[in-house]
């Protein structure tokens, strides 16, 4: 698997497939077979806003990256994905509010990601 390089430094690409790979195990270990493989959505547009680019955003001073996945149950696929700021920053505040609860935005995301892996041949399968 090999997540967006083209915007990040070869060090982050190894970070970002060594916590891939960990998400995917441990949704492997709690799902068994319902999860087959794992996809890195790698579109240059957020998938939550689809008009922003994706960069690194300050959280707690430091950059950083906001790394996610969901499980695309039909698909058996856990999709990994980066979120733009004002994405990452409403969800974070929301999560903030209301504990466990999906927003308007995580159906949104959902609904861009399986549209992104359903168009295209997955690439990036184990």
């Amino acid at each position: 698997m090999k997540p967006k390089s083209n915007s990040h430094e070869p060090s982050t690409t190894a970070a970002v497939e060594d916590v891939l790979n960990k998400l995917f195990l441990q949704a492997k270990t709690q799902f068994g077979n319902a999860i087959q493989s794992f996809w890195f959505y790698d579109g240059d547009l957020c998938p939550g806003c689809m008009q922003r680019s994706i960069k690194a955003i300050k959280f707690k001073g430091q950059d950083a990256l906001s790394l996610n996945a969901f499980i695309y149950r039909e698909g058996g696929v856990l999709i990994g994905y980066f979120l733009c700021e004002d994405c990452a920053k409403y969800i974070f505040r929301a999560a903030r509010m209301n504990h466990y609860i999906q927003t308007p935005l995580h159906a949104t995301i959902e609904k861009n990601l399986i549209a992104a892996y359903s168009s295209q041949p997955p690439k990036h399968l184990i």
